[in-house]
């Protein structure tokens, strides 16, 4: 019962004219930063903190203003991914995967209609999830040390293998290139420099940005002269902007379990929606067997990642709220916003500061009613992307790309390193590797090492510590059964189908 008294409560402080302004510009700000590629979450509340802190906003509303923002560009990813094959963010790269076949078929509206609807039922539900589960999940959140971690990094990869169905050997390849680019820079442990080759650049290691950029942005542009140039089209004109009764039907089922995959992905801290987008794809690619048309255009490739990932970035708030743990990269900007005002986080927010934790958890719902309200009007404006000719597209593209880039550390080495990463994204999407393992293997491979080393290390070198726990045990199970079954399901049924021809 004091659940729902302090959440009036927390409507009471979220639904004043000032946090309902706040929240509407935040939301509006989060989804052009999510539009831009590369930018993501984190830039987008990083910029905006020293912002709210200079305008001497009271917590709440600063608190507001940078989680709005933060669900923003969840929100706003998936555009750029699925009119231009260019992820907003590293969670946006699984709904490329679907939505930008779907734009090239004439069906990005379509796309970016229940891509919005799901990001919504995924909100709402992590939300009702922080509402009613807070306490309890952050609790069963700490069941997961550095072996839990690194074990739901293996199950993670090795799902990778089984995003290209015909080759998944190409995606391994792909999964561990992601992982060598991952190595490069200072040893966080020993101080060595690894794979630096001298250059002073790399010794921070190659960000992240500069990678999603080149591997995505460059190689789609190089991509898309190579078309033109060819006489074919890239996209066609889009017809309908919005899904009809038969496709959110087929949805259903995909959005209603990824938004709970994900709001569990969520809760554990550092995991991401990343992970999670990446873990529900997959399932879903799984579920749907034969039947699937993953990777060329399947509606529920766009459903599922979308709710996920939503539905994570709410659920990091959880151990942040909770226990003090940012939940994900920008949930911990997010809590340095906190400490600014001296505040800080953990249990004791819940019945020291009931009005900052409950005027957030309420602003988040106002915050996911508002950009469903703004982003479905917005479809018509947003697919007429599509329409802008390419003389002008790929020169803007290169140039917001380059722009980002250069805005990391204002050096011309990662704008080289960009171009450099452009031509070798290229000509792998040439011989057909697939772009989506390699960035996700180059994200999880700085968390995979950190995790290994930091069990390691409880254990005094012992490996018995990476499969003692039951958590473990049920992940690197789940690992060996993704990549041993789909190959020998498929021998079966090509024995089968010879022994049918035979009889």
């Amino acid at each position: 019962m004091d659940t729902w008294l302090y959440l009036s409560q927390g409507f009471a402080v979220a639904l004043t004219p000032e946090n309902l302004m706040i929240a509407l510009i935040g939301c509006f700000a989060g989804t052009i930063v999510g539009l831009l590629p590369g930018l993501g979450p984190i830039n987008g509340v990083a910029i905006l903190l020293p912002l709210a802190f200079a305008m001497h906003l009271p917590a709440t509303s600063a608190l507001i203003l940078l989680a709005t923002v933060y669900i923003g560009c969840e929100y706003g990813g998936r555009i750029s991914s699925i009119l231009l094959n260019v992820p907003g963010d590293a969670a946006a790269i699984m709904t490329a995967l679907d939505g930008y076949p779907m734009a090239k078929q004439g069906r990005g509206g379509v796309a970016l209609s229940i891509s919005a609807v799901s990001s919504f039922v995924g909100s709402m539900i992590a939300i009702g999830g922080i509402i009613l589960f807070a306490p309890t999940l952050a609790q069963w959140s700490l069941a997961f040390g550095p072996a839990e971690y690194f074990a739901l990094m293996v199950f993670a990869i090795a799902c990778l293998g089984s995003m290209m169905a015909q080759n998944p050997l190409k995606s391994f390849l792909s999964a561990l290139l992601g992982l060598g680019l991952a190595t490069v820079g200072v040893d966080a442990n020993t101080g060595v420099y690894r794979f630096t080759f001298d250059s002073v650049h790399l010794s921070d290691g190659i960000q992240f940005i500069v990678v999603v950029i080149g591997l995505f942005s460059v190689s789609e542009i190089l991509l898309m002269l190579e078309s033109t140039s060819s006489g074919q089209t890239l996209v066609r004109k889009t017809g309908r902007m919005m899904f009809n009764v038969k496709e959110a039907v087929s949805c259903t089922g995909a959005t209603l379990r990824s938004s709970v995959i994900g709001f569990f992905v969520g809760i554990l801290p550092g995991a991401g929606a990343t992970i999670a987008s990446a873990i529900t794809y997959m399932t879903e690619k799984k579920l749907s067997g034969d039947k699937g048309t993953f990777g060329n255009g399947d509606i529920r490739g766009v459903a599922a990642p979308e709710a996920a990932n939503n539905a994570s970035a709410c659920g990091s708030f959880i151990p942040m709220l909770t226990l003090g743990v940012p939940g994900s990269g920008t949930t911990a900007v997010m809590m340095g916003a906190l400490t600014l005002y001296n505040i800080t986080p953990g249990p004791g927010m819940f019945t020291e500061q009931p009005d900052i934790v409950w005027g957030l958890i309420a602003a988040l719902l106002i915050a996911n009613v508002m950009l469903l309200i703004m982003n479905i009007p917005l479809i018509g404006l947003f697919t007429r992307m599509l329409t802008i000719p390419m003389w002008f597209l790929a020169p803007a593209i290169a140039a917001v790309s380059a722009v980002g880039v250069y805005a990391v550390h204002s050096t011309t080495f990662d704008l080289v390193l960009m171009v450099a990463l452009g031509v070798l994204g290229y000509l792998l999407r040439k011989m057909h590797f697939p772009m989506s393992p390699l960035i996700l293997g180059f994200v999880l491979g700085e968390m995979l090492e950190q995790n290994l080393r930091r069990a390691l290390s409880i254990s005094n070198g012992n490996l018995a510590i990476l499969w003692e726990s039951g958590v473990t045990k049920s992940l690197l199970t789940l690992a060996v059964v993704v990549v041993v079954v789909p190959p020998l399901v498929k021998l079966l049924r090509k024995r089968r189908k010879t022994a049918l021809e035979a009889g």
